[in-house]
């Protein structure tokens, strides 16, 4: 691990986010709370929650990092469905891999609880949107960037 004891502890923040392609009844079934295992966006939220909250258990050379909120939000296209998960901590260290990890496994989370009507679904597009603090500063992805 990267020895993070020198650095002075600030606010830190990170963004990231993926999508749960569907088919469009899928992402209907979501919206009206239909699917027969119960509220996806729901366990979702609850999952990424808990996954960021144990990503340095996760990641081997993933330093602890003591996560002051995590927001886990959700919007429903035609046939998708995007997750975005915030962070934010004042620590020695980023929340990159927290916000990642939170996005990855609410992603999961959706693909788990509507694999019985839909076997085509995907997770696509993971990636970190942005980021503040530290001694590397802001940081945003642009449209530009692949994403």
């Amino acid at each position: 691990m990267v020895d993070v004891t020198p650095r002075e502890p600030t606010h830190r923040r990170a963004l990231a986010r993926c999508r749960v392609t569907m088919l469009p009844e899928t992402t209907t079934k979501v919206a009206n709370n239909a699917i027969m295992k119960g509220d996806v966006l729901a366990a979702a939220r609850i999952a990424g929650i808990q996954a960021a909250k144990r990503t340095a258990d996760l990641i081997p050379m993933c330093h602890p990092v003591l996560v002051g909120s995590v927001a886990v939000n959700f919007s429903i296209g035609d046939d998708f469905v995007e997750v975005e998960a915030q962070v934010e901590t004042v620590d020695r260290t980023g929340v990159e891999m927290e916000a990642m990890t939170a996005c990855t496994v609410a992603a999961l989370t959706v693909y788990d609880m509507c694999k019985s009507a839909d076997r085509t679904m995907t997770v696509r597009q993971v990636a970190l949107w942005e980021k503040s603090g530290g001694r590397s500063g802001p940081w945003r992805r642009t449209e530009l960037d692949g994403s």
